[in-house]
């Protein structure tokens, strides 16, 4: 059967134009369409690409699905299907993009995205960057405290996004692979993620300030339900279903996480650009923003409340490490020799930098005085727990030193040590935060056994 014949005969299941039919059917309709795509091009070990009109039907019923049941396998097909035909691959040590595969992304004229067109489109089309920001943006405002879930729209938002970000992390992956061989910008300029954060139609501080107001929720947060005083209510009603509270909790979970890797994406997209920059490969066209990594330090710097709650759930170590390092960097103290460089003087871009500025008492003081001892240590504890991770790149993870690494992992263990002490000596009635408690023992232990 022709590729236009499967197409034709596909959509024919969700054609209802000029028949009158009850949202029941509908479904029905809906449910056995996304089953037909499964069949023809997920089943079959040789099976048919969808058309572009069949990837717009099935996106139109992930972002306007009436019940939960169509969402939710929308979302999943979609998901297999960009497994199973990749836009974006490296084969042969060369970059392979399907010029030709839909995309649930759309980058035309910046002018075209008026408010009109980024909020009531069609909902079959792809996004424009916009649409992406307000997706973030609804769903920030449906985590913070005291929000309830009402309807079926906010968890189709939440299965969006976690759609979106599986796609911007596919297209960019095997690109910045890539580019870590052969650092040639023109690799990563048409990725998806460096074209919608470098789109002028969105506000990308405050996409970035969005993330991180999710993200200071936790993960453990998840989303306030409807009406839930009692097991029977505490679930939250959607159109043809109900969610409970298990898999709204989950739901919940995972769009945290998608959160997270959105901003690993920016932040490994920024270190690359940054390689680009130094080898002249980038030009004015592509445009100069603030870091992801300094907004981020501003935003904690501003609101000290939300240091604990952003480190405690931030999972990934080395960028914690490195927010951690680059927050230590506004507060410890610089002195002359340093500044001339004409002294052995720590550099503070590095964790035992850091270390070795709080064995000093003049230097810890400094730094009390400005952030208190609570947070000096809570960057301290989780900077030690990063250190220790052992995903760490090799720049920071003490088990890339070789035969240096448990003299170096010593030395750290016994610094840690030293710099929790001087904040004791400095604040006699401080109260040891349990993960203070925690990365002490822990470099106990480590010293004990060397």
């Amino acid at each position: 059967m022709g590729k236009n014949n499967i197409e034709e005969n596909t959509l024919a299941f969700i054609d209802s134009y000029g028949i009158k039919k009850e949202a029941r059917d509908i479904e029905d309709d809906e449910l056995t369409f996304l089953e037909a795509i499964r069949v023809t091009s997920i089943v079959p070990e040789n099976g048919h690409v969808p058309t572009s009109k069949m990837f717009e039907a099935i996106f139109n019923i992930l972002r306007n699905g009436t019940t939960i049941e169509l969402i939710m396998k929308s979302f999943k097909l979609l998901i297999e299907l960009d497994k199973r035909y990749p836009r974006v691959y490296v084969s042969n040590s060369e970059l392979v993009v399907d010029k030709e595969a839909w995309s649930p992304f759309s980058f035309g004229l910046e002018g075209a995205y008026s408010d009109k067109n980024s909020t009531k489109g069609d909902l079959d089309e792809p996004l424009n960057p916009n649409e992406f920001y307000l997706l973030t943006q609804r769903i920030a405002q449906a985590a913070d405290t005291g929000s309830k879930l009402s309807g079926i729209k906010p968890l189709a938002d939440m299965f969006l996004f976690q759609y979106l970000t599986k796609i911007l992390e596919r297209d960019f992956v095997p690109r910045n692979s890539l580019f870590k061989g052969s650092p040639k910008w023109s690799i990563l300029r048409e990725s998806l993620i460096n074209m919608l954060m470098g789109s002028r139609s969105i506000n990308y501080k405050s996409l970035y300030k969005d993330c991180l107001s999710i993200l200071c929720k936790g993960s453990h947060a998840g989303f306030d339900i409807v009406d839930g005083e009692s097991a029977a209510n505490s679930s939250t009603q959607a159109s043809g279903g109900v969610v409970g509270p298990i898999i709204l909790s989950e739901l919940g979970k995972e769009t945290f996480v998608a959160v997270q890797k959105l901003w690993t994406l920016v932040l490994e997209l920024e270190v690359s650009k940054k390689q680009a920059d130094l080898l002249g490969e980038t030009s004015r066209a592509d445009g100069v923003r603030v870091p992801l990594i300094d907004v981020i330090v501003d935003e904690l710097t501003y609101d000290k409340d939300l240091i604990s709650p952003f480190l405690q759930d931030f999972s990934d170590s080395h960028w914690k490490l490195e927010i951690i390092l680059q927050y230590f960097q506004k507060y410890v103290p610089k002195t002359s020799a340093q500044t001339r460089r004409e002294n052995n003087a720590p550099e503070v871009s590095k964790f035992d930098g850091v270390l070795k500025c709080f064995s000093d008492m003049a230097s810890t003081r400094s730094v009390v005085k400005k952030i208190n001892v609570e947070i000096a240590q809570l960057l301290l504890a989780h900077a030690f727990q990063a250190y220790l991770s052992p995903i760490l790149p090799a720049e920071h993870n003490y088990k890339s030193y070789g035969k240096a690494a448990d003299s170096s992992l010593i030395q750290t263990c016994e610094d840690i040590t030293s710099a929790f002490q001087n904040l004791r000596n400095i604040d006699e009635d401080m109260d040891m935060l349990p993960l203070g408690e925690e990365a002490l023992f822990t470099a106990a232990i480590i010293l004990s056994t060397k």
